[in-house]
């Protein structure tokens, strides 16, 4: 049983040694390839397809390893070139906070078990909340992402404008279907919800979206009224502070009011775009966030967090209590008025110490460095979109805060896009699919209207103007040689 555990001067020296393959690691990121694109069968084989361990392993030649088969066979979101989906380059500040929180290992659920990291996490809510421009007064609790962010709120909802008797007995209480409200660029997070949270698919109002991807209102507003008439008990309307897929924010203003009018509950999925409030070069509609009842915001998203953590802020606090809070004879943590207990407030009973990456996040660089980071995001984004008019073959389709779209054309097609749309389609997964195996570069793809785009997404502290301009060699170059 030697290596059980780590004593403190084995901890010390293998500490030291992790710590300086992850340096080089870091020092030489913007310079290796993005990824090696390689098979799981080429994985699995270096990983070794073996049983069970009988016996363990000396613990320096372990990590030494583990650590090298990492860094030599992933593909880093935190290359300069990665432009694909909405994953942050890290801030390094977020591992070193990771390694704290793991070893000192808080369990933050009950206050009197992990007290300075309940406070933590408070004081961190708090600031998310300021940095958003949300009543910095609010409830909040630190998730594992926007899917159960959004969850959180859509639970919040439910419990609220349904009525207290959903909890004791179920959908069943109530003599009226609920149903919800939200655009169809709203992420699959509101399919998942509806599922797992018994009020089902079928209870997902799909509002169209104008030419910009904003919800339509009018519709919303039409669809809510007959919804009534007809007998259905509507409770919901989500809004959408950047979509996914091109980054588009709802009128947010507008939203409100209608769920005002009819006594709605309003959550913002922001999971993406929220923190863009802070910026001066977002959309106005981002400064209405506080009219919200619920607010999704992912950390690990544009605050540039480590993977995981997620946040979901509620405009009263008692309101997540009355949803989450119950009191079995085993949780008597409280002893105070001002001890919080996160049980109280979500899903989860035992918690890691999320927190810590986000609140060393705000410290290391405060709100002003925050911002810096997020503008040169959306310019590099804006910059994107204008390059892309220097080339003849890349037609540029949308540019909504960091997210710019764009396809590549053939010459011969040009002017016949309609009738060639199969193969400008399959030409440009084509080219997605080249880019990757390159490791030069990383962008995802969008759908509109049957279209097929090319999406770069920046939310990246490492991407500079040079990595735009590989990028559209790179798609100038493979589209060229893919057309003949």
């Amino acid at each position: 049983m030697k290596n059980t555990f780590l004593n403190s001067d084995q901890y010390k020296k293998i500490g030291h040694e992790v710590i300086d393959q992850l340096s080089v690691f870091l020092k030489s990121i913007d310079s290796i390839a993005l990824t090696k694109a390689e098979t799981p069968e080429q994985l699995q084989k270096i990983l070794g397809k073996l049983s069970l361990p009988e016996n363990g392993e000396e613990a320096s030649i372990l990590v030494k390893e583990i650590t090298e088969k990492l860094i030599q066979h992933s593909l880093y979101n935190g290359h300069p070139g990665f432009m694909g989906y909405i994953t942050s380059s890290a801030l390094p500040i977020g591992a070193i906070a990771d390694l704290i929180a793991s070893t000192i290992n808080q369990n933050i659920g009950g206050y009197r078990l992990a007290p300075m990291a309940s406070e933590i996490e408070r004081q961190t809510i708090q600031w998310i909340a300021e940095f958003l421009n949300y009543d910095p007064k609010c409830g909040g609790i630190l998730v594992s992402g926007g899917n159960m962010a959004n969850f959180l709120g859509f639970l919040t909802a439910k419990t609220i404008k349904g009525g207290s008797e959903i909890q004791k007995k179920g959908l069943k209480a109530l003599d009226k279907q609920l149903v919800c409200y939200t655009s169809i660029e709203t992420h699959t997070w509101i399919q998942k919800a509806s599922d797992l949270f018994g009020i089902g698919t079928d209870a997902v109002r799909w509002i169209s979206t104008n030419e910009n991807r904003e919800m339509n209102c009018a519709e919303l507003n039409e669809t809510i009224k007959k919804d009534i008439q007809n007998g259905f008990k509507p409770f919901l309307v989500v809004g959408t502070a950047g979509s996914v897929s091109f980054g588009a924010v709802d009128p947010l203003k507008e939203i409100s009011r209608i769920c005002n009018e009819h006594d709605l509950w309003f959550h913002i999925d922001g999971a993406y775009g929220a923190p863009a409030a802070a910026s001066s070069l977002s959309p106005k509609e981002l400064m209405n966030l506080n009219l919200a009842d619920s607010i999704a915001v992912d950390p690990h998203k544009w605050l540039y967090s480590a993977l995981e953590v997620g946040c979901t802020l509620v405009k009263d606090p008692n309101h997540l209590r009355s949803t989450f809070s119950h009191h079995p004879a085993y949780y008597e943590f409280s002893a105070q008025a001002q001890e919080i207990d996160y049980h109280e407030y979500g899903m989860q009973n035992s918690r890691g110490f999320r927190a810590l990456k986000v609140w060393m996040g705000f410290k290391l660089l405060g709100k002003n460095g925050f911002i810096e980071l997020i503008d040169k995001d959306i310019n590099l984004s804006r910059l994107l979109y204008k390059k892309i008019g220097e080339y003849p073959y890349i037609e540029a389709y949308s540019n909504h805060l960091s997210i710019t779209t764009f396809r590549y054309i053939p010459e011969k097609y040009i002017g016949t896009e309609a009738e060639n749309l199969e193969t400008i389609n399959e030409l440009n997964k084509e080219i997605l699919q080249k880019i990757f195996k390159s490791g030069k570069a990383f962008v995802s793809n969008a759908y509109v209207e049957e279209m097929y785009l090319l999406r770069a997404c920046l939310v990246n502290i490492r991407s500079s103007e040079k990595d735009l301009d590989n990028l559209l060699m790179l798609v100038n170059e493979f589209g060229r040689s893919l057309q003949n």
